[in-house]
């Protein structure tokens, strides 16, 4: 029989700090061999709470290893029933004493076959450096999780047994939803075809403003084909528009369009005329 399919999507854990400082303080009770225990809590949409847990007695101990025997389960389903009847099992924890924080193939066989629900997750802990991490299922998969919150419902965490504060990166119960909402939207860079339109508009709007500025700031000149006498080279006054012609009357006398030659056809300016004639008057 085939398992169903389940949502490739990772899920959001948010684990009591009281929980988390329990977890840490099982596993520094045994240094050299391994602990273990469940996780008891609520799932919800995309997040699996964990609000207490359940030490695992009588399991098989060994330095690399750890086994959930009749007795730890018997144990464990008693103190449920008495204690979390609301509740379910969420997932089990296990501690790592001195080789790292991962899912060993034992601890892969337990997940796979005791806690194969697709929001339950699996609480690793290293007593020796203080890591730990949480994996769940992702589609069919087994992966460490990313998206992972402590709740503090106290204000502040304790300081574990080696009298340091516990590496928690706390935050409050009311931000569940926020979490379940967008565990991986909320630090996500902004979608590739949003900053191509913010980069596009960014140099349209140069564009525009350079063609704006050049169009006031500068004199606009218009050029049209002006014909020019082929003997003298000076342009022929009476072929063109009457508002060029006036135009070219109220140039100085150096007409810019020929080799420099005085006008021969172009009026005198008033104000020019007015020079000469004082000019030879005085003489």
């Amino acid at each position: 029989m085939t398992k169903p399919k389940r949502d490739a999507e990772q899920l959001a854990v948010l684990i009591d700090s009281e929980v988390a400082r329990k977890i840490r303080q099982h596993a520094r009770s045994s240094s050299k061999t391994e602990v273990c225990g469940v996780l008891i809590g609520t799932d919800h949409a995309r997040t699996t709470e964990i609000q207490a847990a359940i030490t695992g007695l009588n399991a098989a101990q060994a330095g690399t290893h750890v086994t959930f025997t009749q007795d730890t389960w018997e144990h464990i389903y008693k103190t449920k029933d008495r204690d979390y009847p609301n509740q379910r099992i969420v997932g089990w924890y296990h501690s790592h004493p001195g080789f790292g924080v991962f899912l060993s193939d034992h601890d892969t066989f337990i997940h796979k076959n005791f806690f194969s629900s697709p929001k339950q997750v699996a609480w690793v802990y290293d007593p020796h450096s203080d890591e730990e991490g949480c994996f769940g299922w992702v589609g069919d998969r087994i992966e460490r999780l990313s998206a992972i919150a402590i709740s503090d419902r106290k204000g502040g965490e304790e300081a574990g047994e080696t009298g340091k504060p516990e590496p928690v990166g706390a935050v409050q119960e009311n931000d569940l939803e926020e979490l379940e909402s967008s565990p991986h939207e909320k630090h996500s860079e902004p979608a590739a075809w949003l900053r191509r339109t913010v980069a596009i508009a960014s140099h349209l709007s140069v564009l525009a403003v350079g063609f704006l500025a050049s169009w006031f700031l500068f004199p606009q000149t218009i050029l049209l084909p002006v014909p020019v006498d082929p003997q003298t080279g000076h342009p022929l006054l009476q072929f063109m528009p009457e508002e060029l012609r006036e135009r070219i009357r109220m140039m100085p006398s150096i007409n810019p369009l020929t080799d420099g030659s005085p006008d021969p056809n172009r009026n005198e300016h008033p104000a020019t005329a007015a020079a000469s004639k004082d000019k030879n008057g005085s003489k």
